[in-house]
């Protein structure tokens, strides 16, 4: 994916292998020759899905054929030819697939009156007609192609569709907040939006990522992220992977990201994500048991010594409890030093425990960085969220921000006569 000069309208590029490099370089090598896809001006490409089953087609979704909103083209990356798939009716801000007969099965909804969301669900997908206003089956098969709203969320609650079953979609996985602080993962009947099994739920964080085997999906593993990554491990195999790669990683502090797996999973690239440092990508060879080296982010990063990055726990002056992230300017133990405050924007946004280079800057300047997820973050919860609602700049989320820097204060991390902020969010 890349925009053009800053545009951000991103436009889908296959780029091809080692065998056909253009003879054009750079500083740092050489540049592959790059096809754009999904070509166009003023079109933007997004809600892309790949699947081994069909290695040779891609489903990317553009605004091509009518600029305010996104349908669904199949794209044939070999010869680039992309044909019109499924047409936006002009509601949907996000469409998922059913894996096994790679068809656009379920499309997101949000209502602009309400702020509503819905999911709606199909059991088949039927022909194209660009005339047609509900695009269904003609003959015989107009309750498989029909659209049904299946899942609802009203303002304020949270939650969406992760997956259908391999039981030619009958069942799926969902996460939904509904009757609950925090979203659960859900086993659901795709028919009639009927909870079948409510599967895990963290009280303090919201269900982030989730692992399902590549054809069962059944599931193997899910993360939430209160202040880190965690997971809870369904799969016995999996954890061992897991348990052995975090034996073998540079530093213990480190968390780990899988970014690919080869068709037969015998073969990883893995992630080692530092706060102090740029990033180690590995291959993980599961039979042999081995990690070999593969590439850095920024080895031009390497030779320098960086800040690690703290979790604090930070109380609100009504008692409610911030993750913040704290990069000392000195070791711990250390005299107080200049702060900056940096915020998050959003403010429906939230940091995250990593490097983050402007705390190393101003680290390595003098400065201690801190960064508090306050009160309309997201990742923590329904309520948690909305409390933030009405609040920006002018009541408890501003005082959240205010009682962060007290508390640095009190703890002899911050010198009281040399405290900013800097933010993206106008407060």
């Amino acid at each position: 994916m890349q925009d053009d000069d800053g545009d951000e309208n991103f436009h889908l590029f296959a780029v091809d292998n080692a065998t056909s490099l253009s003879a054009s370089s750079d500083d740092d090598g050489i540049i592959p020759t790059a096809r754009d896809l999904t070509p166009g001006k003023d079109v933007k490409a997004q809600n892309i899905f790949t699947n081994y089953r069909y290695p040779d087609q891609i489903l990317v979704g553009t605004n091509q054929r009518n600029p305010k909103v996104f349908d669904m083209y199949r794209c044939y990356y070999k010869t680039g030819e992309l044909v019109l798939d499924t047409i936006n009716p002009g509601d949907v801000i996000g469409w998922k697939v059913e894996d096994v007969s790679f068809e656009v099965r379920a499309a997101t909804v949000r209502n602009s009156v309400d702020s509503s969301t819905t999911v709606r669900v199909r059991s088949r997908a039927g022909p194209i007609d660009i005339d047609s206003d509900d695009n269904e089956e003609e003959e015989g098969g107009k309750d498989d192609t029909e659209w049904r709203d299946v899942f609802h969320y009203p303002y304020g609650e949270e939650g969406g569709l992760i997956n259908f079953c391999p039981d030619d979609g009958k069942t799926g996985y969902i996460t939904s907040s509904l009757g609950r602080e925090t979203t659960a993962l859900l086993k659901v009947d795709m028919m009639t939006g009927e909870t079948i099994e409510e599967i895990y739920c963290n009280e303090k964080a919201n269900v982030g990522g989730i692992t399902l085997d590549r054809d069962t999906k059944e599931l193997r593993a899910v993360t939430y992220n209160y202040a880190r990554t965690e997971r809870v491990f369904y799969d016995d195999e999996l954890k061992k992977d897991y348990e052995f790669l975090k034996s073998t990683a540079p530093d213990a502090e480190m968390e780990i990201g899988v970014a690919s797996r080869s068709l037969d999973e015998m073969k990883w690239v893995v992630a080692y994500s530092s706060s102090s440092g740029p990033t180690s990508y590995v291959i993980y060879d599961k039979l042999k048991q081995t990690v070999s080296p593969l590439f850095v982010s920024n080895p031009k990063l390497l030779p320098y010594k960086f800040a690690p990055m703290e979790v604090v726990s930070i109380p609100a002056r009504d008692g409610l409890e911030l993750v913040g992230y704290l990069t000392r300017a000195v070791e711990k133990g250390g005299p107080p030093t200049p702060l900056i405050l940096l915020v998050h924007g959003g403010p429906w946004a939230r940091d995250y425990w990593g490097f983050n280079p402007q705390a190393q800057w101003f680290a390595n300047r003098g400065y201690a960085t801190l960064q508090v997820n306050f009160r309309g973050s997201t990742g923590y919860g329904k309520t948690f969220l909305h409390k933030g609602d009405k609040q920006w700049g002018v009541g408890d989320m501003q005082h959240d921000l205010t009682d962060s820097v007290e508390w640095a204060i009190r703890e002899g991390i911050a010198d009281k006569d040399n405290i900013c902020s800097k933010s993206s969010l106008v407060l």
